[in-house]
């Protein structure tokens, strides 16, 4: 079969369905700075439960998957790249806030998909 975009559409939609283990060492909201040309994510905490749900550390109530909470990020990252914030989040930042090999790869994906959509002038929604 060859690759076209509707059968990577296809496989990356299939993918995204999977079970996944969430990261103890917190998770991330990726948006774009149209203005500042750059990709940014905010850091939030969490703890993982017995059930494997994201809690919030201050209230003990799972997070929601969808919708707005209204919590505090422990830090924002920024790069002009994916590259430049994937350095800043997994090189230079100790202890690093992702603890899991899967969240990094998940992150790096993410990191791309947003600098392409910054790079076409097109919206970004994270996966």
């Amino acid at each position: 079969m060859s690759l076209t975009l509707e059968n990577l559409t296809a496989i990356d939609e299939q993918l995204s369905k999977r079970p996944i283990a969430l990261d103890s060492g917190g998770y991330f909201v990726i948006y774009l700075d149209r203005e500042s040309s750059l990709i940014c994510a905010k850091h939030f905490t969490n703890t993982i439960d017995d059930r494997g749900l994201a809690i919030d550390p201050e209230t003990g109530k799972p997070i929601p998957a969808r919708g707005k909470t209204e919590r505090t990020h422990t830090a924002i990252f920024t790069g002009r790249t994916a590259k430049e914030l994937c350095i800043k989040i997994f090189e230079e930042t100790r202890p690093s806030p992702v603890t899991l090999l899967d969240h990094a790869a998940y992150l790096g994906r993410e990191f791309v998909r947003a600098e392409i959509a910054l790079l076409e002038g097109k919206n970004y929604v994270q996966d």
